[in-house]
């Protein structure tokens, strides 16, 4: 079984639709093959109005490479899921986020590890099931492929500071209810990629990836992701979200290796 199509297992295919309207920037051999074991054949629509992406035209730091996904639906349509795809890597999918709080717009941001030259994909499953897919080319500076380069870093301070979390306020706090509050999230994982070969014992690091991330705002789910090794190392998630009052949010955080890491962290007036 490929890491492609254990990913598509992983994320599920759906109900199977005719696949109409693409446009010519999202085709490609990767990206159809992609697509298929992921969605199967359902209908995708060019979602150019209703979503921006935002990426480096060439990267200069290729293992921590930001990719932005700004989502606006119309017609009251809900979002369920949104996927950053990065076609020409190992593992394409690099972080797939179900959504909480019933919402139409949403800004969620990430670091991946950019391997090669690739097209890239924001890809929106609306609860009604439609899909808006977009595209970017983002080039390659050179150099080594970022799947295969080593953590950076002492090896024993990356265990030891492991599963380490931290949540930075990116606007004003606010104790009112239903205000679109931005933060990003940081958590501490080499997240190895199974690629990297020990100089030492010329074997290969084992996969250790965070494969599940959850946030909760009280008792509401504001996100779920599904990761890869795509993600780059010290995964980081900027993201916003409905305020409900609540004045901390609480992360859940795992990993291959069946580690799992818990911590409530203030979102409040008082942070």
């Amino acid at each position: 079984m490929t890491i492609r199509t254990l990913l598509a297992l992983l994320l599920g295919t759906g109900i199977v639709l005719p696949l109409i309207n693409s446009q010519p920037a999202m085709a490609g051999e990767a990206w159809d093959s992609i697509r298929e074991e992921v969605y199967g054949s359902r209908e995708m629509l060019n979602g150019s109005h209703v979503i921006k992406l935002t990426a480096p035209y060439r990267p200069e730091d290729l293992v921590q490479t930001r990719l932005q996904a700004d989502i606006n639906l119309t017609d009251n349509q809900v979002i369920k899921t949104i996927a950053f795809v990065v076609d020409n890597n190992p593992s394409p999918v690099a972080a797939r986020f179900t959504l909480g709080q019933k919402r139409s717009r949403a800004n969620f941001a990430t670091n991946i590890r950019l391997n090669e030259a690739s097209d890239v994909h924001i890809v929106v499953e609306t609860e009604g099931g439609k899909l808006y897919v977009v595209a970017q080319h983002v080039k390659f500076a050179g150099g080594q492929s970022s799947c295969s380069a080593p953590p950076a870093g002492d090896p024993k301070e990356i265990i030891a500071n492991m599963g380490k979390m931290r949540l930075i306020l990116l606007s004003k706090p606010t104790t009112q209810s239903n205000q679109t509050q931005r933060v990003s999230y940081q958590l501490n994982h080499p997240n190895h990629t199974g690629m990297v070969l020990d100089q030492q014992t010329l074997l290969y690091v084992p996969l250790m990836m965070v494969n599940k991330i959850e946030a909760w705002q009280g008792s509401e789910l504001v996100f779920e992701m599904d990761g890869s090794i795509t993600m780059s190392q010290n995964p980081s998630i900027e993201f916003d979200f409905r305020t409900n009052g609540s004045e901390t949010m609480t992360f859940r955080a795992k990993d291959t290796d069946g580690q799992e890491w818990k911590k409530t962290l203030p979102i409040g007036a008082g942070s």
